[in-house]
């Protein structure tokens, strides 16, 4: 939701996948192109698995989860093709009490950059813009990330605030369903292609936004994975 200079909201319907991060689901072959995860979707994307690149990623931050359970919310790979604005993983001690979050953000340029966060009792951080992520907004501001682990029903948001501007709110609602081969199967039938459709719909908005008169900021040089990480 964006309130300035002019209000402007969008909607988007699609399904994402939460999964145990050491027990990734692996469907029978001929659904496979249906929904793949690919250590190379994330982080660096030099790693043997995503859960390493994790582990790697927290440990750069003082973080050792000791082998407890981490479990990932994102999109995965369909028909050859993912796209991940938003990818959280929250993390647990081997006790299975909450450590830390992480959020991983991707732009539509192919960068990334992953945030450490230590939410409160109600899933609560606040942390520093780092990373571009729209051609309208440039890199500054702080993130006020709601994040709280899900259960039946999933609702996270992500705040901007910047000095002077009213705030741009994102936000993440669903309801938790068994993960069968019938209702993959209904979900890709009503969203084909759809993480090819989320990167769609983001260019998209952003060509009518530019239309309307937005002014683009100007995009840093492009770091390498490891520092964006």
């Amino acid at each position: 939701m964006r309130r300035a200079p002019f209000r402007y909201a969008l909607r988007h319907r699609t399904y994402l996948w939460l999964v145990d991060l050491d027990r990734l689901p692996v469907l029978p072959r001929p659904l496979r192109p249906l929904a793949r995860f690919r250590a190379a979707d994330h982080f660096t994307g030099r790693s043997s698995s995503i859960r390493a690149a994790l582990d790697g990623f927290l440990a750069e931050q003082g973080v050792d989860l000791e082998g407890g359970r981490v479990t990932m919310l994102a999109h995965a790979r369909v028909l050859g093709h993912v796209f991940n604005p938003l990818t959280v993983y929250w993390c647990e001690n081997p006790d299975g009490t909450s450590r830390c979050v992480v959020a991983e953000v991707h732009n539509t340029y192919g960068g990334r950059h992953a945030y450490l966060l230590h939410p409160g009792e109600t899933g609560t951080a606040t942390t520093r813009k780092d990373f571009y992520v729209s051609p309208f907004f440039p890199v500054d501001g702080r993130y006020d990330m709601r994040l709280p682990p899900p259960g039946g029903r999933l609702r996270l948001s992500v705040r901007l605030e910047r000095p002077g501007s009213p705030p741009f709110t994102a936000t993440v609602h669903g309801t938790r369903r068994e993960a069968t081969v019938p209702a993959l199967l209904r979900l890709a039938a009503r969203h084909p292609w759809s993480t090819l459709a989320v990167s769609a719909a983001i260019r998209f908005h952003g060509i009518r936004l530019f239309l309307r008169g937005l002014p683009v900021q100007p995009r840093p040089a492009r770091r390498s994975p490891e520092s964006e990480t």
